[in-house]
């Protein structure tokens, strides 16, 4: 399948999951890892896709540097965080 047709895919699975998806870490399993893979992220590669990722604008919270969700990255290069 080519990216078009796996997003559309995605997005019909979305629509039937939604209203069963509660939570952060359902919804990272449910949408967010599918999303990332239907976009060529290997989500088992630590140097591409890094959860819990302490980014360098983390500030501490109860003692602990807050994390980001995910951090993308492709030829070790960091691009985005959430």
């Amino acid at each position: 399948m080519g990216f078009t047709e796996d997003i559309t895919k995605l997005s019909e699975q979305v629509r039937k999951r939604v209203d069963q998806v509660v939570g952060e870490e359902a919804t990272k399993m449910a949408l967010i890892v599918p999303f990332l893979n239907a976009l060529g992220y290997d989500i088992y590669d630590p140097t591409e896709v890094m959860p819990e990722y302490v980014a360098d604008f983390a500030t501490k919270k109860a003692g602990q540097f807050e994390k980001v969700d995910y951090a993308l990255a492709i030829n070790g290069a960091l691009l985005l965080c959430w």
